[in-house]
């Protein structure tokens, strides 16, 4: 990307986050390189630019820029992700975290101005992350589809005891589990819910996807990674009470399972591209995430 395919700039910031002394200096910093500032809507009013150049809903915003600029943590970006993806447009996103360092916001806010100067020179690295496309199936038709960069979750209703799965893929049956829920998902998401249940760590630049039970009932289940060229289907079990199940996207919505649905998951067929930190590499943030290496 060089520096003349950037001449629209969108900026979305977390809700509530005190950032409106950034966002006046970082519209000054693109003006001042003939870029446009286009703000999310309700990122101009927390900048108070209501009358600014240009404002557009999530929803709308990746279809009027050449970038995203993303002030807040992991779960804005998230937000802004499956956004891009569904628009069908190939808009690159800057993840800057207000805070602590994120897997997916790896950027930190005295950081900003290096990197984004390297994305509008046209210098800049980026990293190509799979997304997953999710559709439902009630009575063998298509109810909803979705777009998620981590994970598709099966969990439980707050009062049932277990939840109990089919999952299979193209060349047959995997498992039944009899587990609080489980876990489908991309390499990406192998450091979010799924580090949390204990799942691996997949670096995202291997093409897998990982399936993980949430507290297994049976001692010898245990998280599988396998091609991410597969097919996951995952249905309820027909005498397990379906209506206790509760399906959510990338930990943001949701909806719970009735009897006979199902959900197909599979690698979508577009990527998203974040740009990178400057020498940071991988395992640098899982070292700080993590603490690998402290006593």
């Amino acid at each position: 990307m060089t520096s003349s395919s950037i001449t629209r700039a969108g900026l979305v910031a977390k809700h509530g986050l005190a950032a409106s002394g950034h966002l006046e200096r970082l519209v000054a910093w693109l003006n001042e390189r003939g870029i446009t500032a286009v703000f999310e809507t309700e990122t101009a009013s927390l900048a108070g630019m209501r009358s600014a150049t240009g404002t557009w809903s999530r929803d709308e915003l990746p279809n009027h820029v050449d970038l995203i600029i993303v002030l807040g943590g992991d779960g804005t970006l998230l937000s802004m992700a499956t956004r891009i993806a569904r628009t069908g447009h190939d808009v690159p996103m800057l993840g800057v975290n207000f805070g602590s360092l994120g897997f997916l916001t790896e950027t930190r806010i005295d950081e900003l101005y290096p990197t984004l100067e390297s994305a509008v020179a046209g210098t800049a690295s980026y990293d190509e992350r799979a997304l997953l496309s999710a559709e439902a199936y009630r009575a063998r038709e298509l109810f909803d589809s979705r777009l998620v960069l981590n994970d598709v979750v099966f969990t439980k209703a707050a009062l049932s005891r277990i939840i109990e799965l089919s999952v299979s893929v193209s060349t047959g049956l995997v498992t039944k589990v009899k587990a609080d829920g489980l876990i489908v998902a991309s390499a990406t998401g192998s450091t979010a819910y799924n580090l949390a249940a204990g799942g691996p760590i997949v670096h995202p630049r291997v093409d897998a996807l990982v399936l993980t039970p949430i507290a297994p009932h049976t001692l010898t289940h245990r998280p599988v990674v396998i091609p991410g060229n597969e097919t996951v289907e995952v249905r309820p079990l027909p005498d397990a009470g379906a209506e206790d199940i509760f399906v959510t996207y990338d930990g943001q919505t949701g909806y719970p399972l009735q009897k006979g649905d199902s959900i197909r998951i599979r690698k979508h067929e577009r990527l998203l591209r974040l740009v990178k930190a400057p020498a940071r590499s991988y395992f640098e943030v899982l070292r700080e995430k993590l603490k690998w290496g402290e006593r």
